[in-house]
C-alpha cells in the first residue's frame, strides 16, 4: 500500500493522489448511504475481518500460551490454528484448528481468559466440526438499550417471525410451525413482552384467516389486555375449566384434522380451511402444579402431551411460558423442542430450561440484569437444531401497541360486536 502511494505521488503528483482519495470516498460515502445492504456485505465487513483478523494474529501466540491453551509436546509448543475471522460490528467469529487432543471443553472452561486476552466483552465457544471450534467475541452489545416494539409484517413467514434482535446484531426469528416453545423466566423478565411480539408478528396472518391464537391466560393479566384479538381470531380462556374444555377441543380437532389428512399429505400448508393454530398458554405451572383441582392438573398436562407429540405434523403449535422450571413442575418440558431461557433466579435452572451443557456454553440466565431497562427481555435460545445457545432480546410491545393491534382488528368487526369486550380500544 505504502509503495502503491509512493508510486501515485511520483507519476501524479499530490494534487492528483488528493483527486484520487476524495473521489474514492466520495464513492465509499455514496455507497453507504443509498445502498447501505450491499456496503455492508461487500466493503465494511471484509475490511473490518481483515482488521480485526490482524489484531487476533498479533495477540494468538501469547494469549493460547498464557491461558494454558497452547500445550507442550515432543519439547515444542503447539499452538491452536488461527483459521479464519469473520466480523461484525458487534460480534467476531474465530474459526479454530483445535491441537489433536483437545476439545472444545478446554476452550469453554478459559472463556473467561479468552475475552481479557483479545479485549473482549466476553467469549463464547461453539462447536463447529470434529476437531475445530468457533470462538465467538462480543465487542459491542447489541442488546444494551430497549428495543421498541418491532413493525407489523407485511408478509407473514411462520417459521421467521420477526420478535426482536439478536446479539451479532440480526433480526431474531422465531419459528413456530412445525415445532412447540418453552419460555421460561423469572417475574419481569419480559415474558409477556415475547408473547405478544409473537402475535404481533403473525397479525396480517390472523386477519386473513390463516393463523388462529387459542389463549390460556389463567393469571387474568397479560392476554386479557388484548382479549378482543383473540375473541375474533382464536380464543380466549381464563379460568381452569374453560381453559381444560378448550384444551381438549383443539385436541379433537388437531385428531380430526391428522384423520383428514392421513394418507393425502404429510405437510400442514395454513389455509382458511385449516389454518395454524397457536395454543399459547401464560403461566402453564398454574394449570400444571398448582392447581387445587387434581383431576383438572392432569386433563391439562394430557391435553398439552397430546397436542405436543401430535401436533406439529397437521399445524398446530404449543407455546407455554412459566416461571418456575422445575421438572415437578412441567413434567412434558422435554416435548418442547425450541427453549427461551429468560431471566432466571438460580444458575442450576438455566440447564432445566435449555438442557444440559447449556450455562457452560455462555447460557447465564441468572446473571441477567434485573434493571427492566437493561434486562427486560433478554434471553438465550436454544433450538432443537442447534445445540449451542443464542443471546437475544425481545421487542418491548408496549399498551400503547397492544391498543394500536385491538384498534386495527376493529376495523374488521363491528363495533357492537366488541362493546364491552375487555382490551377493547377507548
Amino acid at each position: 500500500m505504502l509503495g502503491l502511494l509512493a508510486f501515485l505521488w511520483v507519476t501524479i503528483g499530490w494534487l492528483g493522489l488528493a483527486a484520487i482519495t476524495a473521489c474514492s470516498l466520495l464513492a465509499l460515502v455514496t455507497w453507504r448511504c443509498f445502498w447501505p445492504s450491499g456496503f455492508t456485505q461487500w466493503a465494511a465487513t471484509p475490511a473490518r475481518s481483515v482488521w480485526r483478523a490482524w489484531g487476533y494474529r498479533r495477540r494468538w501466540h501469547a494469549v493460547m500460551t498464557i491461558a494454558d491453551l497452547a500445550p507442550f509436546y515432543r519439547g515444542r509448543i503447539v499452538v491452536p490454528v488461527l483459521v479464519k475471522v469473520t466480523s461484525t460490528r458487534y460480534v467476531d467469529r474465530v474459526a479454530v484448528r483445535l491441537v489433536s487432543g483437545q476439545a472444545a471443553a478446554d476452550f469453554a472452561r478459559k472463556a473467561d481468559n479468552l475475552a481479557h486476552g483479545f479485549r473482549a466483552i466476553l467469549c463464547r465457544v461453539r462447536t463447529a466440526r470434529s476437531g475445530a471450534v468457533v470462538l465467538e467475541f462480543v465487542r459491542r452489545d447489541a442488546l444494551a438499550a430497549i428495543i421498541p416494539a418491532l413493525p407489523i409484517p407485511d408478509q407473514v413467514d411462520l417459521k421467521a417471525l420477526p420478535v426482536g434482535r439478536r446479539e451479532d446484531g440480526l433480526p431474531w426469528l422465531v419459528k413456530l410451525h412445525g415445532t412447540h416453545v418453552l419460555v421460561a423466566g423469572a417475574t419481569g423478565a419480559g415474558k409477556a413482552s415475547l408473547l405478544w411480539g409473537l402475535i404481533r408478528a403473525m397479525l396480517p396472518a390472523m386477519r386473513a384467516g390463516l393463523v388462529r391464537v387459542l389463549a390460556a391466560d389463567p393469571k387474568l393479566m397479560e392476554l386479557a389486555y388484548g382479549r378482543v384479538i383473540f375473541d375474533t381470531y382464536g380464543q380466549y380462556a381464563a379460568d381452569p375449566a374453560s381453559i381444560v374444555a378448550m384444551l381438549e377441543d383443539a385436541v379433537a380437532d388437531m385428531q380430526a384434522r391428522a384423520a383428514q389428512f392421513a394418507g393425502h399429505q404429510r405437510d400442514h400448508t395454513p389455509t382458511r380451511q385449516h389454518p395454524f393454530t397457536v395454543v399459547l398458554v401464560d403461566e402453564v405451572a398454574f394449570l400444571t402444579a398448582y392447581q387445587p383441582d387434581r383431576k383438572l392438573r392432569e386433563r391439562v398436562v394430557n391435553a398439552l402431551a397430546t397436542l405436543t407429540t401430535q401436533g406439529r405434523a397437521v399445524g398446530y403449535s404449543v407455546v407455554a411460558a412459566l416461571q418456575d422450571p422445575r421438572k415437578d413442575v412441567l413434567a412434558i418440558r422435554n416435548l418442547f423442542p425450541d427453549r427461551i431461557a429468560m431471566r432466571l433466579d438460580e444458575p442450576e435452572q438455566v440447564d432445566m430450561v435449555l438442557g444440559d451443557g447449556a450455562r457452560d456454553r455462555g447460557a447465564a440466565c441468572e446473571l441477567i440484569s434485573t434493571d427492566p431497562a437493561v434486562g427486560a427481555g433478554v434471553a438465550f435460545v436454544r433450538l432443537e437444531a442447534d445445540p449451542d445457545p443464542v443471546r437475544v432480546r425481545a421487542g418491548w410491545v408496549s399498551d400503547t401497541d397492544i391498543h394500536a393491534m385491538a384498534y386495527q382488528i376493529a376495523e374488521d368487526t363491528r363495533p357492537v360486536e366488541l362493546e364491552g369486550v375487555p382490551g377493547w380500544p377507548t
